[in-house]
C-alpha cells in the first residue's frame, strides 16, 4: 500500500474513532441518520449503527428534494432545498469543537449535515480520486472529531 493510500485510510479511521464506520463507494445507498452523538451522518439503510464515511468531494444524489431543520429568529420547522444533488465538504476546519460536515448544493447554499432530517435517501455518484500528491491529500483531509 502506498504512503498516500495508507494515510487516506488512517485519516478515515481517525475521523470515526468513536463509532463503527466504513468508507463510501460509488453506488452505495445511504440514509441520513442521527447516531445519538449530537450529530447526524450517513449510514447504509440496512445497518444504521455503522457510519458511512464520505471524503470531501464525494458527490451525492438524493431520492427527493433535500429537507433540513430551520431554526432562527423568523423561521422554524422544516425547509425544502429544492435540490437533489450535493457535494460533501468540510467547512470551518480551523474551528475546533464545531460541526464540519456539510453539503454544498448547486445553487451555492451550504448546509451542515447535522441540520438534515433523518431518513433522507441518497446514492453515492462519485468519490474523489485517490490523491497522488501531498497537496491533493491535504484537500481531501477530514477534520478529526473533537468533542
Amino acid at each position: 500500500m502506498s504512503d498516500l493510500n495508507y494515510n487516506r485510510d488512517r485519516m478515515l479511521r481517525d475521523s470515526f474513532s468513536r463509532a463503527a464506520w466504513c468508507p463510501a463507494k460509488i453506488g452505495d445507498k445511504l440514509t441520513t441518520h442521527n447516531f445519538g452523538t449530537g450529530t447526524r451522518g450517513f449510514a447504509a439503510p440496512e445497518d444504521l449503527k455503522t457510519a458511512v464515511c464520505l471524503l470531501p468531494g464525494t458527490e451525492l444524489a438524493f431520492s427527493k428534494e433535500v429537507t433540513f431543520a430551520a431554526a432562527g429568529m423568523f423561521t422554524s420547522g422544516v425547509l425544502t432545498m429544492g435540490q437533489t444533488v450535493a457535494i460533501f465538504r468540510q467547512i470551518n476546519k480551523e474551528q475546533p469543537r464545531t460541526h464540519h460536515d456539510a453539503l454544498d448544493f448547486p445553487d451555492g447554499r451550504i448546509v451542515l449535515l447535522t441540520m438534515l432530517g433523518d431518513g433522507q435517501e441518497a446514492m453515492v455518484l462519485q468519490v474523489p480520486a485517490q490523491p497522488t500528491t501531498a497537496a491533493e491529500e491535504e484537500v481531501q483531509k477530514r477534520v478529526v472529531y473533537v468533542g
